[in-house]
């Protein structure tokens, strides 16, 4: 938590301003006691009407540079911690983004959106409230057992005590609770985990008829969490009451020796008064101080959640080779191994393949056989467990990944398009693509007829997800998006699955007559994508079953042979 602090540093402003404004304003709550205890000794008593006016205008003064105080305290206070929580975001944000695949595997992308959100939100509160309270309430409290001593030492001795007795409430209460409230928001990673899932698969849930078994596994896990929250908010709670009963006990015995000392000559009554009104105005501070420290004691435990995802640095080193050979071999797998972070068996098993400049790959096998982590290691999106991916000449390793993905092309296997305009979206691929590039690249992935047929063509607006694109389109856009700019290897992850046969047929001959036509990987589960292709790797449970072209491999691999006949072989037929 402490670590988070750094992102305040250019706001030490308005974090210095706050508390002092904070200060002032109490200074001036603790002289009203003061004045009280002389309006009713010198004024009341004594019936001195213009001294009574006098002290009246002295309270409404007190009053009015009090109320100014506050609302400047406040103002710098939110101003602190409204930008000290973007600058965590920001930063949070940009780390996320360095982290690999298998860090985001591992962390969870439920955990990091609680973290991003509900966690720094938890921060920022407890930052706005220490820079409002943290300095006032003890300023209050000490000051006014320091006037209280002033007024007499006896009373002050109650005040004494009664602190003491509440900072130990409050402190163990605090200590108690903060490892508590990390666990509540790790149980909110998990519910928040369970949610993202049933919404992404409702229609399957749906399908199925699973919406009760699904309510039941979210009723138990959110009971779990309401269980948890109920009871440290139990104990968290007994604070006010306890705090209550403690300074109201203070104050009966206050009052109890007052009046004997004021029947004795002892003290006078607007002495008492003011004792009185210094015990209220710490009874107060302290209710406020304890639900700083409930605050705080969240804010703690969630941004030691955000700091430890702040320092998890990627587990993928960074080459810093940013210069490319042109070599005949263009990609290279060398006896590749692939096993997933926490996985008991490989994903890949010693996979060895060489690829030339300008060929295209057929990549097919049947579903969870290995395709899709294939081509994520030209990218380098994952680190091989054993073995080598060398692309013109060097390994991916020792490469720039930025450098390296600006010279890869990829169509991912579910079509992702981002709210904003067509243009915005296939510029993800090239900031500087001009008209003339973008409608190139829509005529090579068959897509120019869907943007010429919107008002508005590349100014038209595409909803969050793609929703206002069908299937097919949001796949040719995507395809798009890859192809503006010009990669020396595409890769096409069953990218083309929600599209007719012809127009795939198409979009594969457009690509492979584009000048100076990149190295293809096309990643598939039929045939008739990949049977033209230079090479085909038929995989089976990570395994290359066989490699060759289409021919050679009806002749020699049972398996792509099976899969051929599934989908080519009329019914009926022997």
């Amino acid at each position: 938590m402490k670590k988070l602090l750094v992102y305040l540093k250019d706001y030490r402003k308005e974090a210095t301003l706050g508390p002092l404004f904070k200060l002032l304003e109490a200074s001036f709550e603790l002289m009203v006691p003061l004045v009280i205890a002389a309006l009713i000794d010198k004024g009341i008593t004594g019936g001195d009407k213009s001294y009574i006016i006098r002290m009246c205008l002295v309270l409404v003064l007190l009053c009015f540079v009090g109320f100014v105080s506050a609302i400047t305290a406040q103002y710098f206070a939110a101003k602190a911690a409204s930008g000290f929580a973007a600058k965590v975001k920001s930063a949070l944000f940009e780390n996320i983004q360095k982290l690999s695949f298998s860090d985001m595997d591992r962390v969870g992308t439920s955990a990091m959106i609680t973290r991003m959100t509900s966690d720094v939100n938890q921060v920022q509160q407890g930052v706005n409230l220490t820079i409002r309270l943290l300095l006032r309430s003890p300023f209050v409290v000490f000051g006014a057992m320091a006037m209280a001593f002033t007024i007499d030492v006896r009373q002050a001795l109650i005040f004494l005590v009664t602190i003491i007795l509440l900072f130990a409430v409050v402190g163990f209460i605090m200590t108690w609770s903060i490892p508590r409230y990390g666990k509540i928001q790790s149980g909110l990673d998990a519910l928040l985990g369970l949610t993202r899932e049933n919404h992404t698969g409702v229609r399957v849930i749906r399908a199925f008829g699973m919406e009760e078994k699904e309510k039941a596994n979210f009723r138990d896990k959110n009971n779990a969490l309401l269980n948890l929250q109920e009871f440290v908010g139990r104990v968290t709670a007994l604070m006010n009451p306890v705090t209550y009963a403690i300074l109201n006990l203070a104050v009966v015995y206050l009052i109890y020796r007052g009046a004997i000392y004021v029947n004795s000559g002892a003290l006078t009554q607007g002495q008492i008064v003011a004792l009185y009104n210094y015990m209220s105005q710490i009874l107060v501070e302290l209710i406020k101080f304890a639900n700083l420290v409930l605050t705080v004691t969240k804010a703690i435990a969630s941004g030691n959640r955000v700091q430890e995802l702040l320092e998890l640095k990627s587990s993928m080193v960074d080459g810093s080779e940013r210069s490319f050979d042109t070599t005949e071999d263009h990609v290279v797998f060398n006896d590749v191994s692939m096993r997933y972070q926490g996985d008991s068996e490989d994903s890949l098993e010693n996979i060895t393949l060489t690829v030339k400049r300008g060929e295209r790959i057929g990549v097919i096998g049947g579903t969870g056989s290995g395709k899709s982590t294939f081509i994520n290691l030209i990218p380098r999106f994952y680190d091989v467990s054993k073995g080598s991916v060398v692309i013109d000449g060097k390994n991916v390793k020792e490469y720039s990944l930025e450098a390296l993905r600006e010279r890869i092309g990829i169509v991912p296997q579910k079509a992702v398009l981002f709210h904003g305009s067509i243009r915005d979206n296939i510029r993800w691929g090239k900031n500087d693509a001009t008209d003339e590039e973008i409608y190139e690249a829509l005529r090579i992935a068959q897509a120019e007829e869907i943007v010429k047929g919107k008002d508005k063509e590349l100014d038209y607006m595409v909803a969050q997800g793609g929703k206002n694109f069908s299937g097919g389109q949001k796949q040719r856009l995507t395809i798009a998006r890859a192809l503006v700019r010009k990669p020396e290897i595409l890769i096409l992850d069953d990218s083309a699955s929600a599209l007719d046969y012809l127009t795939d047929k198409n979009l594969r001959e457009a690509i492979a007559k584009m000048d100076n036509a990149p190295t293809t990987f096309i990643v598939s589960q039929r045939t008739s994508s990949v049977l033209n292709c230079d090479k085909i790797i038929v995989l089976d449970n990570g395994k290359a079953a066989g490699i060759g072209t289409h021919e050679e491999l009806l002749a020699s691999c049972e398996l792509y042979k099976e899969i051929y006949d599934s989908q080519y072989k009329k019914e009926g037929a022997v």
